[in-house]
């Protein structure tokens, strides 16, 4: 088949490994040192104190060409030029990869920085933009089924292994309330282990079947092929070691904004103002991650590339005679000879967005995109893919289950778990069981010594972290450290209401006593004048003295109207003379009532005022209306005479103001006569009405 090896470069195209690592495990947040792969800047505020991984292995494998049952795929007499189902392209690719991850570890420097130290080796293969038909007369030992002639334009073969070790560094780099930023660097130093490549430009291929039957048939190629190696591949190697003198550096950058809505939820804070956050849980809704990975190349020192004209008709015999590679260039015409290109790592930039339902429930978004030009030569790439991966996520369980969409090999869908030390997983286990025609299978498995963050203490359980508690024994709110709010002077209202914690008060003065500003005994909280001195008669207030007699209002009868203190406030009144008295009752004499009845005559009016107003200059004296009659008629009817009119002059002087309170009225009919019944004059003057002072 030596023979057939040249041909097989004819259908290659330039190196495009399009396969993925660990797909589904590098989406959880406890995938610790692993996070160096795809993004370094997530070591640094991570869910593990350190995180060491013993060994770990990642396969992967698709094409577009081949289309397999897994369930037949796993029988040991499966055959894929027999049993599986082909699907002809002009355009057909297949590629691979494994990347195995050796003893690396990370830990925390301190809560800002992190590092990680790895050791990975890696293989990428590609078969890319080979012609469907190519292939298939190729398994046929070309030509047994017929003519070929095929126009394969630019195609291409490359393969590339290396080793790595790398150091990441990490450090927060913003840190404010919702908005926390963090970003990462590996440096790698590289390490060849192999590298091989073929380019064909503008190939065309004719094979005439009846006539190389026949011993007279010939191949007649045109275009341009060119293929390079590392010096490791001219000999056949029983062992894999690093090639001599093939070394690089590689590089990953990468950064991780996170939105924190409810940062403070997770921030405690103790006496002197110092801040705690606990390590042990993730505090974002949502994060964004973006970086760039694999930045780098390897030289091969020693390796070697030529370029060929392959425009040529061999006939049957001479085509037969090829059996290696070194012999091409006695058939064909030598464009260059030198030494081969430097491997390019499948540099690609990474985006991820990861949803945070609950503590438990995520949902993550990725893509994958390359940042390799596919023109370039030995150039390595990885899978344009897009993938949304649903998550249960805890400290020692988490489960996955990635849908993705790959370059090529088209709808994938996978499961994955981590359980303590052990991850395990695959990005299309799912698509494998359920499609009868999968294009890409893959898998990873490895072992790890997780150390986690440890859950912060609350030894008394009051929810309180017993890093910014201050009586970590002892029950108390959060707004006081943890400690119980003190009653320092016992008075049942706590320090942290009392105004007054050094003295005794009341509850409802803030724990302050009662002031008595004044002095007067009477409390100001029931002082109506608490800044002036007053009597607990009158509320804490003094006494008025409104007319300023001398008298206080609650004993002067008179308030308003300046008196003596022995008449209880009021102003001394007039003593009634008897020229007063005899001035009333002159007055009184000559009140005229209708004959034999005790209504007044209006003539009467006018004296009748007169004594009214005789009677206000003495406003406390008390007087008496004596009515009196003469002595004809019945006594019994002077009697009722008397009194009747005796009480008509009181009404009349009650009603023009006189205190009621003041008058009696009294009536003595006939018997207090002052002169003789016996005579008109004398009948006249008895006839008459009295205004006495009562003594």
């Amino acid at each position: 088949m030596k023979k057939n090896l040249f041909l097989l470069l004819l259908f290659l195209c330039i190196a495009t490994a399009k396969s993925q690592s660990y797909i589904g495990f590098l989406t959880d947040n406890y995938s610790g040192v692993h996070s160096v792969i795809n993004n370094p800047a997530n070591i640094v505020d991570s869910r593990f104190k350190t995180d060491i991984n013993l060994i770990g292995a990642s396969v992967f494998a698709s094409n577009d060409y081949y289309g397999v049952k897994f369930s037949e795929l796993i029988k040991s007499d499966y055959d894929f030029e027999d049993d599986a189902k082909t699907f002809s392209k002009d355009k057909n690719s297949i590629v691979g990869n494994v990347d195995i991850l050796g003893p690396a570890f990370m830990f925390n420097i301190n809560r800002k920085n992190s590092i990680a130290i790895f050791t990975r080796a890696r293989a990428f293969y590609s078969i890319n933009d080979i012609n469907g038909g190519s292939l298939e007369n190729l398994i046929d030992d070309f030509g047994e089924n017929g003519d070929f002639s095929v126009n394969e334009g630019d195609a291409s073969l490359s393969t590339h292994a290396w080793g790595e070790f790398g150091v990441s560094y990490a450090r927060i780099l913003m840190d404010k309330k919702q908005h926390f930023l963090k970003g990462g660097i590996s440096l790698k130093y590289l390490q060849g282990l192999g590298n091989a490549y073929a380019q064909g430009k503008s190939l065309s291929i004719d094979f005439n079947a009846n006539q190389i039957l026949s011993g007279n048939g010939s191949v007649t190629t045109t275009g341009e092929v060119a293929y390079g190696y590392s010096e490791n591949l001219e000999e056949d190697q029983d062992n894999i070691e690093f090639v001599k003198g093939a070394s690089g550096f590689g590089a990953d950058l990468g950064f991780t904004y996170e939105w924190r809505p409810n940062y403070q939820e997770y921030v405690a804070t103790d006496s002197k103002g110092q801040t705690f956050t606990p390590k042990d849980i993730n505090k974002y809704k949502l994060k964004f991650g973006l970086s760039i990975t694999d930045i780098g190349s390897i030289s091969y020192d020693k390796g070697i590339e030529e370029r060929y004209d392959v425009s040529n008709t061999l006939n049957q015999n001479t085509f037969e005679s090829i059996s290696d590679l070194d012999e091409i260039s006695d058939f064909y015409r030598t464009i260059s000879t030198g030494n081969s290109t430097k491997a390019i790592l499948p540099t690609a930039l990474h985006a991820n967005a990861d949803w945070s339902i609950n503590q438990n429930f995520y949902l993550n978004l990725n893509t994958d995109v390359s940042l390799t030009k596919r023109t370039n030569t030995n150039v390595s790439r990885v899978a344009n893919v897009a993938s949304l991966t649903p998550r249960f996520e805890s400290k020692w369980f988490s489960f996955y289950s990635p849908i993705s969409i790959v370059q090529h090999s088209g709808f994938q869908w996978g499961a994955g778990l981590r359980a303590g030390p052990l991850y395990i997983g695959s990005g299309s286990i799912i698509s494998l069981l359920i499609n009868d025609e999968s294009k890409a299978a893959d898998v990873y498995v490895g072992l790890k010594v997780p150390v986690y963050q440890s859950r912060p203490k609350d030894k008394d359980g009051d929810g309180v972290l017993d890093k910014v508690d201050e009586c970590p024994d002892t029950k108390g709110p959060e707004e006081n450290y943890g400690c119980p709010w003190p009653d320092t002077d016992g008075d049942t209202v706590l320090d942290k209401d009392d105004k007054c914690p050094e003295e005794a008060g009341e509850v409802d003065n803030n724990g302050c006593p009662w002031p008595d500003t004044d002095g007067d005994t009477v409390l100001d909280k029931d002082d109506q004048c608490p800044n002036e001195a007053g009597e607990v008669g009158n509320n804490g207030c003094p006494w008025p003295d409104t007319d300023g007699d001398g008298v206080l209002d609650k004993d002067d009868n008179c308030p308003n109207e300046a008196g003596t203190v022995a008449n209880n406030g009021c102003p001394e009144e007039p003593e009634v003379t008897e020229e007063v008295q005899k001035t009333l009752n002159e007055y009184a004499k000559t009140i005229l009532f209708d004959s034999g009845k005790s209504s007044i005559k209006s003539e009467s009016n006018e004296v009748l005022k007169s004594i009214v107003n005789i009677l206000n200059e003495y406003p406390s004296a008390k007087f008496t209306v004596e009515g009196h009659t003469d002595s004809a008629g019945s006594n019994a009817l002077n009697q009722r005479l008397s009194d009747s009119r005796a009480n008509s002059v009181k009404k009349y002087l009650v009603e023009k103001g006189v205190d009621q309170f003041r008058l009696s009225a009294i009536g003595y009919g006939e018997d207090r006569p002052i002169t003789t019944n016996k005579t008109r004059a004398g009948r006249a003057q008895n006839r008459r009405v009295e205004i006495n002072l009562i003594k």
